[in-house]
């Protein structure tokens, strides 16, 4: 069976848990867009992996993975994943392979990244990571960006070369400082990249990921002829997608289950499950509306018992009750067949917790996601309230052990949410996780 993982908020919902407990099922593992502005945290036998680029299922003996043509990749973030990796005894060579089509992220794009979100007055910040993703997916729409497939061509490094010089007129143009620009592995002396320094670093990232790269269209064909299950894994989430998220407040890519189709080769056609993974709370990180954020103590303890911090950035993430009018949303764009329900054990000390149900715009409800950022502000979220069940579910190994109120609480987040319950997180680490239709 082939399927799709999809984050149904606006990330950070526990993807790499959820994809890491799948895998067993799966022979190939396929990332299908995203960079490495987005981190998926595993933790399994006592120890914690935070894969920003390599799919999960490297973590798994005998599982094919595969970075796709809808990914941005960064060649020297993952030549660093790669090896910190092999130093945990996980070695990628002859399972990990990229698409000759992957844009790669360059480090004159998280150059123009750093230096566009600095040269935005205040209120008009985007809430970029400044990991590059933005001006490489807008390379790739301009024709203008390199793909994993030139690294193998003669004149790679004078393309770099190149575009490290038209960054420099566009940044010059910006008025970017050395401070706007502070990047590891970015040589830069008034407001300009050092053209030779940066040559140097894709030369020396060429020799190292060149083994790595092939057309993997043909792979993932073969794969399915043969029987074999692919697993297809997004970064951020649906309400972070560029054409149904909460635009302008969005990431460059379409992290939706119509993504992995154009991110990977495979077809529509070949997609047997969608599953979409839901916290059973709301966060968001960065700029941007949340109709249910939370700024009082409530709001505190979900992001202290819930260690709400960023697995890449490290930002704090803003916290808020359950948003149903979201999860509705996700699991009509995306067609999600079963949820992945996170986070379930960070609800066991609230008395009273609250459920958005619909929204209040202007003095009307409605059920339905606004199309605009602007209306999505004005949202007044409307609420139903249950009682909490107070007492630890983290130790539960049966979905009928749970506290009735517990359980309660879960079935009506299903029953808003119109899709089937396949998994229940009760805890970070691989094991406290109940299988119930997946």
């Amino acid at each position: 069976m082939n399927t799709v993982l999809v984050g149904a908020q606006w990330g950070d919902e526990g993807k790499g848990k959820i994809i890491d407990v799948l895998t067993d099922k799966s022979d190939y593992i396929v990332r299908y867009q995203g960079g490495s502005n987005a981190g998926h945290t595993v933790i399994a036998e006592g120890k914690k992996r935070v894969l920003r680029l390599v799919p999960s299922g490297i973590l798994h003996d005998g599982k094919t993975c595969v970075i796709g043509n809808g990914v941005v990749m960064n060649p020297l973030d993952l030549i660093e994943e790669i090896e910190t990796l092999r130093s945990t005894g996980i070695e990628a060579k002859g399972r990990l392979w990229i698409s000759t089509r992957t844009q790669m992220v360059m480090l004159y794009h998280r150059a123009l990244d750093k230096a566009e979100e600095a040269a935005r007055p205040e209120g008009k910040k985007i809430g970029t990571t400044g990991r590059g993703i933005g001006p490489a997916y807008a390379a790739k729409v301009n024709r203008s960006g390199l793909r994993c497939g030139d690294m193998l061509a003669e004149n790679f490094l004078d393309k770099v070369r190149e575009q490290v010089e038209e960054t420099n007129i566009r940044l010059k143009e910006l008025g970017a400082k050395d401070s706007d620009l502070a990047i590891p592995g970015l040589v830069v002396e008034n407001g300009q990249i050092d053209a030779a320094a940066t040559v140097a670093t894709y030369a020396a990232a060429k020799e190292r990921l060149s083994p790595y790269i092939r057309d993997t269209v043909p792979l993932l064909h073969s794969a399915k002829a043969s029987g074999k299950s692919i697993l297809l894994e997004g970064a951020q989430g649906t309400m972070l997608d560029i054409d149904f998220g909460t635009y302008p407040f969005v990431t460059s890519s379409n992290p939706t289950a119509g993504g992995a189709c154009i991110g990977s080769g495979l077809s529509p056609r070949d997609i047997d499950c969608v599953v979409g993974v839901v916290k059973a709370y709301t966060t968001r990180v960065g700029e941007g509306p949340f109709p249910t954020e939370l700024f009082d103590a409530d709001g505190r303890t979900l992001a202290e018992r819930g260690h709400e911090f960023g697995a890449v950035t490290g930002r704090p993430r803003r916290c808020g009750w359950f948003d149903a009018v979201v999860a509705r949303y996700a699991q009509q764009i995306n067609g999600i067949d079963y949820w992945a329900l996170t986070k379930l054990d960070v609800m066991d000390v609230f008395p009273k917790i609250k459920i958005c149900v619909a929204y209040e715009i202007d003095g009307q409800t409605t059920r339905d996601m606004p199309c605009s950022a602007d209306a999505l502000a004005r949202a007044k979220p409307v609420y139903e309230e249950m009682d909490g069940w107070m007492c630890e579910t983290s130790n539960i190994t049966r979905i009928e052990d749970l506290p009735p109120k517990a359980k309660a609480y879960v079935e009506r987040l299903v029953e808003l949410s119109g899709a089937k319950l396949g998994i229940l997180s009760i805890g970070p680490a691989r094991e406290s996780t109940l299988r119930i239709a997946l």
